[in-house]
Order: C-alpha cells, then sequence, then structure tokens
C-alpha cells in the first residue's frame, strides 16, 4: 500500500478499478483546511488523463507492472503474435491493444509490452525506428532542407511528414513518440 502523501511522479497505483500512473503531483497545504495532494494521473489502459486530489492519508495499492520486449511475428487479420524471445511463448494481442505501436513495427521487429497481473495491457515501439518509404511526391531539383515538408507514407502504413528531399526508397529515422521525422539513414 502507498499513501497519497508518499505519491511521487511516475509511480503506478490501482484506484477506481484500473492501473494509474502519476504524471505530476503537488502537495498543498492551504492556509486554511487540511493538506491534500493534488496529482495528474493517467489511467494506462485507457489513456485518459485526470486531475484528483487526495487526502494525504488515502491509501492506495501499489500497481505492479511487468515490461517485456517482445517480438512481432505476425498479423493474422485480427489478432497480432508476439514471441518473448527468452521462453519463445507467444501471445495474441488484439488491434486496440497495438493500435498505437503497429504504425511503426514491422515484422520481425521488437516491441515493449506491459503487463498486469499477468494480463498484457500495453504495446510500445520502440523510441526510434529506421524504416523505408513506399510512397511520397518526387522530390524537385533545389529542394532544401528548409524548404518545407510534405506527407510520406512509409513501409508499415504510417504517414509521415518529411522534408522535400526525401524520395521513395530512402530510409528515414522517426521518433516513435511524436511521429516525426528525424533523419535519413
Amino acid at each position: 500500500m502507498i499513501s497519497a502523501g508518499d505519491i511521487k511522479k511516475g509511480v503506478t497505483i490501482e484506484w477506481k478499478g484500473s492501473i494509474w500512473q502519476v504524471i505530476d503531483f503537488q502537495h498543498v497545504k492551504p492556509g486554511k483546511g487540511a493538506a491534500f495532494v493534488r496529482t495528474k494521473v493517467k489511467n494506462l489502459k485507457t489513456g485518459a488523463i485526470r486531475e484528483e486530489a487526495f487526502n494525504p492519508t488515502e491509501k492506495f495499492p501499489k500497481a505492479h507492472i511487468e515490461t517485456k520486449e517482445m517480438q512481432y511475428l505476425y498479423n493474422d487479420g485480427s489478432l497480432y503474435y508476439f514471441m518473448d524471445t527468452e521462453t519463445y511463448e507467444q501471445i495474441p494481442l488484439n488491434y486496440e491493444q497495438v493500435e498505437e505501436a503497429i504504425k511503426y513495427i514491422k515484422e520481425n521487429d521488437v516491441a515493449i509490452i506491459r503487463f498486469h497481473e499477468g494480463k498484457p495491457f500495453d504495446v510500445q515501439a520502440p523510441n526510434f525506428v529506421e524504416l523505408e518509404v513506399i510512397e511520397t511526391e518526387p522530390g524537385v531539383k533545389g529542394d532544401t532542407v528548409t524548404a518545407g515538408t510534405k506527407p510520406a507514407t512509409v513501409e508499415t502504413g504510417a504517414v509521415v511528414n518529411v522534408p522535400m528531399f526525401i524520395n521513395v526508397g530512402d530510409k528515414i529515422k522517426i521518433d516513435t513518440r511524436t511521429g516525426e521525422y528525424l533523419s535519413r539513414v
């Protein structure tokens, strides 16, 4: 159990039937009335963010999150299969569980999967990936780095804004947290 007075950034708690991670917190001691802890928490299953105020003596069960690197194997149309590279155990996940990460990972790439009580609830792509551009408008001679951007579709189907000089067949580095182009590889 963790008390609200001991809450810190990054702590995961079980509250209202779900798993929440503390994004920000502030201990408030008003001139009148009792002290409280103002927090900003994120629901790790739905992604919802809310602001809450807790009494410092309130207690919550600490959520134990297990993180594993797993290899993405294939998609059979409705399920996405991932394999634990140590035990070779395979787990199927539905589209809602992999929706954000699948835009940036291709078969045989490694993804980070988070588990709570043995059940997977979140899939994350590595922070940086290198993917090939399969569709974009052709670059024109004289285009420079600062000339602006154009949309480009990469091999996983994600659309990324890239500089004008990027062409079909180029490999680019993408930051998966923001979905932004970083550099040509």
